[in-house]
């Protein structure tokens, strides 16, 4: 990343990308201030990078923009560990008077900490921001819950398909059009190659199943009247279960090896020159650019089903909140817009290459670093979200569908029993969680 100092992405990604939803969320709320002031110290949480500099002189630059316009503001940034984040945020929720007045949180959290009572509704504001009408519809969808917006989308992180320039040649393949050529030329580089995997695909891997699931129509869940009930176990999602299990066996991904596997193992394997192809975020480019292939790939979008469709992939990032507690509400708003806006954005992705919200900004970025191009390409055909229920964060923590696809891949189950088990456990912690 520029997307080149950030071998460490896979934490911020998995932030972004389900590690968000594995800690608890805090239990107890808090009432919102009834402060406004218009001066003093606002402190804000953001989250620490393995290599934290780029990031920090990013967000200086922006604090002092803020502070030039709100003199009478101070404001003390704290870079907090992502793996201890839900401990803080809890506290913080339980403690308005040690608590932040803004944080950074993964997109994943968004309606476990509304359910909480720790994030302030600022519709009104974000409706007002000018800015706010190029964010991307899917970011936008990540801070909202029951129609209010909580925060401000921060960066994107996508996925898209990493392949062996050097093994395609050498066989004689092209980058696949549709999912069955996908499936087809990770069984044929197999074949060919019994020492690789054709497609490293993962048990674990949630996010890199779920676009064959929605490149199939289905959905994880669908809501009504505010309440979420799964759909993993329709006809739909089914289709897209079977094709993505249908690549772990002996002619691609062998199951005793990849059950296993999540979305890092597969990167990895992809970096060390195991695979042929990989599904893989704008946030793995470092790690891939550190291993065994470099100058030996390139990434296109997932295919869907039909020539030149691309699979819907999992928009996941992070955001930035306001706490319900603030006592300097509109200072913080005002903060808010600054780290999340157009100018913070631009030098994340310079620095860190963070992929901006913004679609204008994000075209730039694209123009800037071709190897983004078929990450923004993926987000342009339209990404989607997880539910927007404080249930989500139970059954990614319970792992219910890496379950599901271990025991597809594993014989314990076929696919219409494992798929219906799973919409049990979710319609379970859907219902659990309100």
């Amino acid at each position: 990343m520029k997307l080149r100092s950030r071998i460490a992405v896979p934490l911020a990604a998995m932030v972004l990308a389900g590690l968000t939803a594995t800690a608890c969320a805090p239990q107890t709320s808090v009432n919102g201030s009834t402060k406004d002031e218009k001066s003093g110290t606002l402190r804000v949480w953001l989250f620490q990078e393995v290599n934290n500099d780029p990031k920090k002189k990013v967000v200086d630059q922006a604090v002092a923009a803020f502070t030039q316009r709100n003199k009478d503001a101070k404001v003390e940034i704290e870079y907090i560990p992502v793996e201890t984040r839900a401990q803080r945020i809890k506290a913080a929720f339980n403690d308005p008077k040690s608590a932040p007045d803004l944080i950074e949180y993964g997109n994943t959290d968004t309606a476990g900490y509304v359910k909480d009572g720790g994030l302030a509704d600022i519709s009104a504001e974000f409706g007002d921001w000018p800015e706010a009408k190029d964010t991307d519809p899917t970011a936008t969808r990540s801070v909202t819950v029951g129609g209010k917006v909580y925060g401000a989308p921060f960066f994107v992180g996508v996925r898209a398909l990493y392949y062996r320039t050097d093994v395609f040649t050498e066989l004689g393949l092209q980058p696949p059009r549709t999912q069955d050529e996908l499936v087809a030329t990770a069984k044929a580089v197999r074949k060919a190659r019994p020492e690789l995997y054709g497609l490293a695909v993962g048990g674990a891997y949630t996010y890199g199943a779920m676009p064959f699931i929605w490149a199939n129509g289905g959905e994880l869940a669908v809501e009504s009247g505010g309440a979420h009930k799964a759909a993993i176990d329709s006809p739909a999602a089914r289709k897209g279960i079977e094709t993505y299990t249908s690549l772990f066996g002996d002619d691609n991904c062998p199951a005793a090896k990849c059950a296993a596997m999540g979305g890092n193992a597969t990167v990895t394997a992809f970096a060390a020159g195991n695979a042929a192809m990989a599904i893989g975020g704008d946030f793995s480019h470092q790690a891939v650019e550190a291993g065994a292939v470099k100058g030996k790939y390139a990434v296109v979008p997932l295919p869907g089903l039909k020539d030149g469709e691309i699979a819907p992939a999992f928009a996941g990032g992070n955001n930035i909140g306001v706490l319900k507690s603030t006592s300097h509400r509109t200072l913080a708003v005002d903060l808010m817009k600054q780290l999340a806006g157009k100018d913070t954005q631009r030098g994340l992705f310079d620095a860190m290459g963070f992929l901006p919200t913004y679609t204008d900004v994000r075209a730039e970025a694209a123009k800037k670093d071709p190897f983004v191009e078929p990450f923004v390409r993926t987000l342009a055909a339209g990404a989607k979200f997880v539910p927007a229920s404080p249930g989500w964060g139970q059954i990614d923590a319970s792992t219910v569908l890496p379950t599901m696809f271990q025991e597809i891949v594993s014989g314990k189950k076929d696919v219409a029993a494992a798929s219906g088990d799973a919409a049990k456990k979710m319609d379970a912690a859907f219902s659990s969680a309100g």
